[in-house]
């Protein structure tokens, strides 16, 4: 929500809020080709974006957590380009785009911060094309790591606990690496004592050596 608003603004940006809506894990929010017709803020779970590649294969776009939005690959042409499937068991605010609009007119914050959060996916599609573009998998992992705890924390978690929600192979799938690449690569952190790594509970041990990774320190 954008900040400064006065109540009688919160009072109409609370109408657009249309329904709450609980998506059981592995049930997807919606499909590539489905009519756009809403935004969804994620008020508990993870979500993957997902499209289907030319040989049948899913590729992973993205993953979303509680407190971003998503849904907004419909804006441009009306119909969703990817599907969006539960990682877990996740609950998720309907925000019929039209209201918004409607209520954008009316309330100028609400303009900015809709504008605000779609430069924010332009920024992280940036990002992601420069990750799988010109990284190796080392930088790749780590960026991807970075990143990851990095919006947890400024959601109000640990900066150096995560658990993935996501598998390796779709951790994998998204930085365009084998699943095996995954796999060693994250052992060779484990044995850098970068971090320590228990199923699914990653612990980072030492942040700064991952961000060496993504940014070699040049020697004088």
């Amino acid at each position: 929500m954008p900040m400064g608003l006065s109540q009688e603004e919160l009072n109409r940006i609370d109408e657009v809020i249309g329904t709450r809506r609980k998506i059981k894990r592995g049930a997807t929010l919606f499909r590539n080709g489905e009519k756009f017709t809403s935004l969804y803020a994620i008020r508990t779970g993870f979500f993957k974006t997902r499209i289907a590649s030319e040989d049948g294969r899913d590729q992973v776009t993205g993953f979303q957590m509680a407190g971003e939005v998503v849904g907004l690959d419909g804006i441009v042409n009306d119909h969703h380009s990817c599907d969006a499937v539960a990682l877990e068991d996740a609950e998720v605010c309907v925000m019929p785009f039209d209201r918004i609009e409607e209520i954008s007119r009316e309330v100028n914050a609400l303009q900015r911060h809709v504008h605000k959060i779609m430069s924010r996916e332009i920024v992280r599609e940036h990002g992601v094309m420069l990750l799988l573009g010109s990284m190796r998998a080392e930088e790749r992992l780590a960026t991807f790591l970075l990143n990851l705890v990095q919006r947890l924390h400024a959601r109000g978690f640990s900066q150096s606990e995560l658990v993935l929600r996501m598998t390796r192979e779709e951790i994998g799938s998204f930085l365009g690496l084998k699943l095996e690449t995954i796999s060693r690569t994250f052992s060779r952190f484990v044995e850098e004592g970068i971090v320590e790594v228990k199923q699914r509970h990653v612990h980072i041990v030492n942040t700064e050596a991952l961000r060496d990774i993504v940014n070699p320190k040049k020697s004088s």
